[in-house]
This record gives structure tokens, sequence and C-alpha cells, in this order.
């Protein structure tokens, strides 16, 4: 069995970059959509789901650049709201649907299952 060792009465130091949470970024991100003005976000997750969010904003017609490394800017003043009702959105966006359709409310999407 695997075990550590922990010796007490040294200092700690030294320093550490936290990650961005998955769950928060969607959020953030999803809140580009919500003005037209250019908005920059840092420290964004390089994960599949991240990635995946921000391949779909840009096919709803944000202006994507990246600026670095976790560094975006978006802008969001030409939304293609028909890319919603799309085969591709259908295909690539149905994990993430319910996060962006919250900016805007007023959307029908069509019915994936039917009972």
């Amino acid at each position: 069995m695997a075990s550590f060792k922990i010796e007490g009465g040294h200092k700690l130091n030294g320093t550490i970059t936290p990650q961005g949470a998955k769950n928060e970024a969607l959020q953030i991100l999803c809140a580009v959509l919500l003005t037209p003005e250019k908005v920059t976000i840092h420290n964004i997750p390089d994960i599949i789901d991240i990635n995946k969010l921000i391949f779909i904003l840009g096919e709803l017609g944000v202006k994507i650049e990246k600026l670095g490394k976790n560094s975006y800017s978006f802008q969001a003043d030409e939304i293609n709201l028909a890319y919603l009702e799309s085969p591709e959105f259908k295909r690539d966006g149905s994990s993430l649907r319910g996060s962006i359709t919250v900016s805007y409310t007023h959307l029908t999407l069509p019915t994936i299952y039917s009972v």
C-alpha cells in the first residue's frame, strides 16, 4: 500500500496558477451574448467542453480572438440566431444547449425528443 510521510516544521513556499473552473467558465462565456461590446476573458480552462462552446459561439457569429494562453476576446455584435435551429447546432451543441439559450429566452428551439 502506498503512503505519504508528512514531516512538520517546514515552511511551505512557491507559486501555483489555479486553472479556471469549467462550470463557471461556461456561464461566463455564454454571457458574452448579452452585449455587443468587446469582452475579454482570462483564465479560460483549455478543456473539451469549453473549446466546444467557443467553437459554437463562433458559429453563432461571435467574433473571437485568442489573445494568449487561456485568454480570449469576444464580440457578439452580429449574432446569427438561425444557427440555433440548424442541423449543425443539433449535432455540435446538444450538450451545451441550456447554457446558450439562457441568454435568449425568447427563442423556441426545435424538439429533439418526441414522446
